[in-house]
């Protein structure tokens, strides 16, 4: 199959799930990228505490904010581009990183399949999340890397990606470390010269940049990674949000990611284990998994987003395995797994990306069109856990909104609990509090069906 073949497919599938996927996943997608975006360039929405503090790269959101500004100078900005240009962008960038997979996997039919079907990224790919513009770019500086075996000039932009990739989200150093070592294991260069000319000069440079960006845009001196390790490492803010077992990436997290794909895996991982010799990179990708999973279960906090980077390093090692398996594979037999394998990832894929919880996304377009029709008279309350819609980044309109906070306890208060527990806690207490008899009233309440019993003195005012 010729590249740009190829690279039709795999543009064609992310556009698409560019318009299907109307599901809401993580706030990470609408707080930490479009609503800083849409701060920065219109000069209204909100920053949550990540930002203030500075423990967030600007890179991301400026992106996104060089986009929406050119937007707005073309007067072009309207919230159906704002919400889906970005998300075109990503399903662009998506669209090429899959081509690099399939340049990386040796250019096999089953790296194709493997990463055209996988029903996380499929889900993922084309969401303004970090943890997709990530594992796009991973998959980029892989492609890059001086495999053993590859035959070619020993190529060293990947050192500048994951040097970009570390600036932009710390926690990427965790899957590089390892990869980074293999490279000088393998290297032609000294290792001793390699370090030298390329790793700390390359280190420093994306440092100076990253940090002389991110402290012009933050309003003053910061250093995100030191910032990002101090909150979600030493002080551990991370588990406010919710932790899990250590075991739950290896009962759960990593084999929900992968699907149905997690048996292929397994079995591919067997196969290099039994015969490490001719599987030196794979070996080296499994390591990086292991060493990955490893540190990640050491960290309460715990989600499957933060598997992203991990799932085409899991499906390459799968691809290999399942081209060199159909060699000898009856053709009966390899169109059923195909085929089982397919269903595997169109099932999670057709539900999580179209049905479950959609319901916090279809309702801003009734908010919007409220909110531009009477901006004056609009005051929106968010009655919902926080951060369970988008905001002003939806609306593009500057009306008066308010929703339940969730900021972690910074000043050691005893027995703190924040806004959205207080108002759970006891709805009527806090409704009276914040909106007392014959004081002034939302327009417009947004709320989960099952809490309009718990509000009937607010809706009957």
């Amino acid at each position: 199959m010729k590249n740009w073949d190829v690279f039709g497919i795999f543009l064609l599938i992310r556009l698409f799930s560019v318009f299907f996927v109307q599901t809401y996943f993580v706030p990470d997608e609408y707080w930490q990228s479009l609503e800083v975006a849409h701060k920065i360039s219109f000069g209204y929405g909100y920053l949550t505490w990540e930002w203030r503090a500075g423990i967030r790269s600007y890179i991301y959101p400026l992106i996104i904010s060089t986009f929406y500004t050119i937007l707005r100078f073309f007067e072009l900005d309207d919230p159906i581009f704002l919400i889906y240009g970005p998300r075109v962008l990503q399903a662009l960038l998506s669209a090429y990183s899959d081509l690099c997979f399939y340049q990386w996997s040796g250019t096999k039919k089953w790296a194709v399949f493997s990463i055209a079907t996988s029903w996380f990224w499929f889900y993922t790919g084309s969401r303004t999340l970090i943890n997709s513009f990530e594992s796009a770019l991973t998959v980029i500086a892989l492609s890059q890397f001086p495999w053993v075996g590859r035959g070619k000039d020993e190529n060293l932009k990947f050192i500048w990606i994951a040097g970009l990739l570390s600036a932009i989200r710390p926690t990427a150093v965790i899957i590089w470390i390892p990869l980074c070592i293999y490279h000088l294991l393998i290297t032609k260069y000294k290792i001793y010269s390699l370090i030298i000319t390329r790793y700390i000069p390359i280190a420093l440079i994306i440092f100076a940049l990253s940090t002389l960006l991110d402290s012009l845009t933050h309003g003053s001196l910061v250093v995100t990674p030191y910032e990002f390790l101090k909150f979600n490492i030493f002080q551990d803010v991370g588990s406010w949000y919710g932790s899990q077992p250590w075991y739950w990436y290896l009962s759960a997290g990593f084999p929900a990611v992968l699907g149905i794909q997690f048996v292929p895996f397994i079995m591919a991982t067997l196969v290099i284990i039994k015969n490490k010799d001719a599987h030196v990179n794979e070996l080296a990708l499994l390591g990086t998994i292991v060493f990955a999973l490893t540190v990640y279960s050491l960290l309460p906090h715990k989600e499957f987003r933060f598997l992203l980077p991990l799932l085409p390093i899991a499906l390459h090692v799968s691809s290999k395995f399942l081209s060199a398996w159909s060699r000898k594979a009856n053709k009966l037999v390899l169109w059923a797994v195909a085929i089982i394998l397919f269903l595997g990832n169109v099932g999670p894929a057709y539900y999580l990306g179209f049905v479950h919880q959609r319901g916090t996304l279809d309702v801003m377009e009734n908010l919007r069109e409220i909110s531009f029709n009477k901006p004056n008279d609009t005051h929106l309350l968010f009655l919902m856990p926080c951060h369970s819609t988008p905001y002003y980044s939806h609306l593009h309109v500057n009306v008066t909104a308010k929703f339940l906070t969730c900021e972690p306890n910074f000043n050691g208060t005893s027995y703190y609990i924040d806004e959205a527990d207080q108002f759970y806690n006891n709805p009527g207490l806090w409704i009276r509090t914040h909106y007392p008899p014959n004081g002034t009233l939302p327009s417009h309440i947004i709320c989960f069906d099952v809490l309009k019993p718990m509000i009937s003195d607010i809706l009957s005012r």
